[in-house]
């Protein structure tokens, strides 16, 4: 009786193992449609990135333009200020973002692409420091007063 048992149960395993030996050999985890799929998904990203970082690099040019402005008035130091939080809140949501993409990174995945991008965070974190600096940090120091007097008569 156990015989029998063991011989059913083996042509049962069997039975499974051949259909799905059969279903794999027809059709792979990656046929060349999901392959495409895929690589279209990675070249979308990279796209991607590359946009974002086009635009941070944007923002962070026109902001560095601003420091050259000189005298602004009570209102414009108000914009200032409201611009320089603003510009640390999207660089908080960019740092957040630059962290998710680690096991892409990692993975060799648009590495140069998150590189860039990395580095465009880096260069707006040291645009709105530079306004801050310019504006609201450097004015108060009397020897920043002085040098600036000497050099605006140069």
């Amino acid at each position: 009786m156990e015989t029998l048992e063991y011989k059913s149960r083996i042509s049962e395993t069997f039975s499974v193992v051949r259909s799905f030996s059969y279903k794999e050999k027809k059709n792979p985890i990656m046929d060349e449609e999901s392959m495409n799929t895929f690589l279209d998904a990675i070249i979308g990203f990279k796209a991607n990135m590359k946009e974002k970082t086009e635009t941070i690099s944007s923002i962070t040019e026109r902001m560095d333009k601003l420091t050259w402005f000189t005298n602004p008035d009570e209102e414009s130091l108000m914009l200032l200020n409201d611009l320089i939080s603003s510009a640390k809140d999207v660089h908080s949501s960019l740092i957040r973002q630059y962290v998710s993409l680690n096991p892409i990174r990692k993975k060799g995945i648009a590495r140069d692409e998150i590189k860039e991008f990395k580095n465009s965070i880096d260069e707006l974190k040291e645009s709105y420091e530079d306004l801050e600096s310019v504006f609201f940090f450097l004015p108060e120091m009397p020897e920043f007063v002085e040098t600036t007097k000497q050099l605006s008569l140069v």
